[in-house]
């Protein structure tokens, strides 16, 4: 199989020209920024620089929020903690993601009739003509596929920029930069959250990785969930889906635009239209110039590391949505090569006496749990914390057969003690009650305890780590120092 196939570098339609006259408007106008986390100091920031008049508003009150506070009123924006309405007389809210509609401050100005924004639309106005977004979401698998989309848009020799929930702020990565000028190809991270708050961005290409239940808190349902994924497919996107996946075929089809492109990626043989694999190699027939009589070849299965299968659905989108702006065949297998995995997903952490040890700290959800325990064939299995409202019984009856063993902590871990009486009850169940600084030590010693030669001990949660830990990258650390105490 030979890229010969491939399409040439044809040009490829620019992104439409950004507004002037929002930017323009941003002068002077009374703008509310909800929210201190990630996103809020940024935009504070640029709309600072716009000539626009900033009130950040948070709730917090500790050191970390007085100390942003300090610095953000240095450079001319006005900071309330504590509990706050919108203040008067704000034209524009810019919420951060994670702000539910129903936050008293949102409500309040929901009612006024005042325009309510993310970072990622402000990001999206601001943007320079020219600049094209590939955009990327699911419920597992954002991050890895957006660095992987970076790396071989660079391969290609593009000036590209990971951007959302990774790297660089959004609203930083619109602005001119050291060269003097904005990335041309913005690799884009979303979240249902970001997602919920944009209203008129339109990817030049975007991807739904996949769809199962996760933050149901927030949206109310899965139903409610999964339409806010699909609206990254804006009118004029082209549709880049997982035919694996129901969700994701079906919000390519009901909430895309049917007037553009629409291509999918399968673990099995492509069809016409489709990138997949063909015995070891990842292989495109969507963007060849016959795509019924003709293939390019990618990439190999061992140049996706690591090779289970949830990482290569994750490579081919990445390759879809790099095909789709023109990059070489090539450029595929030179980016996967030059891909390094993110900390905490799927990360060997080496062997004691014969067991395994990997830290997937990152599979908040159950739906992520499940890719991973499919990579192994006899596990220990540790598990729990905040299940946000997930139901569990699907992922532990499909893992049955694989888990030798179960160590349970964290707030939820009876729901999962409890399913896993109901669909494995051969599996051994320890649980950890303990929340302080010694948990995960225990919580490895037991799984340590339960393991045998050629078992792999797996942290694959299923859920969020805030109930024992500050997030999943230190719930993910404290994994790693107890395993290596043990050798």
């Amino acid at each position: 199989m030979s890229p010969a196939g491939g399409p040439s570098r044809t040009p490829v339609p620019s992104a439409a020209p950004a507004d002037p006259a929002f930017g323009a408007a941003l002068a002077d106008l009374d703008v509310c920024v909800a929210g201190l986390g990630v996103s809020g100091p940024p935009v504070a920031r640029v709309l600072l620089a716009h000539g626009a008049r900033v009130t950040v508003v948070d709730a917090r009150e500790d050191e970390a929020a007085l100390a942003l506070a300090r610095e953000l009123r240095a450079e001319g924006a006005r900071v309330l903690l504590g509990e706050h309405g919108p203040p008067e007389p704000a034209r524009l809210v810019v919420t951060s993601p994670g702000w539910r509609p129903d936050a008293p401050l949102l409500a309040a100005a929901a009612a006024a009739g005042t325009e309510i924004i993310g970072d990622v639309e402000l990001a999206w106005r601001l943007r320079p003509a020219g600049q094209r977004w590939l955009a990327i979401t699911g419920t597992n698998g954002k991050t890895t596929t957006v660095r992987m989309l970076e790396a071989m848009l660079r391969a290609d020799g593009r000036n590209a920029m990971a951007v959302g929930n990774v790297g660089t702020p959004i609203v930083e990565a619109v602005l001119p930069g050291g060269s003097g000028s904005a990335p041309e190809l913005l690799a884009v991270e979303l979240s249902s959250f970001q997602l919920h708050w944009s209203s008129t961005v339109a990817p030049h290409a975007a991807a739904v990785l996949n769809v199962a239940p996760d933050h149901l808190d927030w949206h109310g349902g899965l139903e409610p969930y999964a339409q806010a994924k699909g609206r990254i497919y804006a009118p004029g996107t082209l549709r880049v889906a997982n035919a694996d996946d129901p969700w994701s075929a079906h919000l390519a089809r009901s909430a895309g635009d049917p007037g553009t492109p629409l291509h999918e990626f399968t673990l099995g043989t492509p069809r016409a239209g489709q990138l997949g694999v063909v015995e070891d190699l990842l292989v495109d027939r969507a963007f060849v110039a016959d795509p019924h009589g003709g293939a390019a070849e990618l990439a190999a299965l061992a140049d996706v590391v690591p090779a289970a299968p949830h990482n290569v659905a994750n490579a081919l989108a990445a390759a879809a949505l790099a095909r789709s702006v023109g990059a070489d065949p090539g450029s595929v297998r030179a980016g996967l090569a030059a891909f390094a995995p993110e900390p905490h997903r799927m990360a060997r952490l080496g062997a004691v006496g014969g067991v395994d040890y990997v830290d997937d700290s990152k599979a908040t959800n159950p739906h992520a749990a499940a890719a991973a325990l499919s990579a192994f064939d006899s596990v220990v299995w540790v598990a729990g914390g905040l299940l946000k409202g997930a139901e569990v019984d699907d992922l532990v009856r499909q893992a049955a057969p694989r888990l030798r063993a179960a160590v349970l902590l964290g707030r939820d871990r009876d729901l999962l003690r409890a399913a896993l009486a109901r669909h494995a009850p051969g599996c051994a169940v320890v649980e950890i009650g303990e929340t302080g600084a010694e948990a995960m030590a225990r919580v490895v010693a037991a799984a340590a305890e339960a393991a045998r030669p050629g078992d792999t001990v797996l942290l694959a949660p299923a859920a969020a780590s805030m109930d024992m830990f500050t997030d999943y990258k230190d719930r993910g650390r404290r994994f790693a120092a107890a395993v290596a105490a043990l050798g």
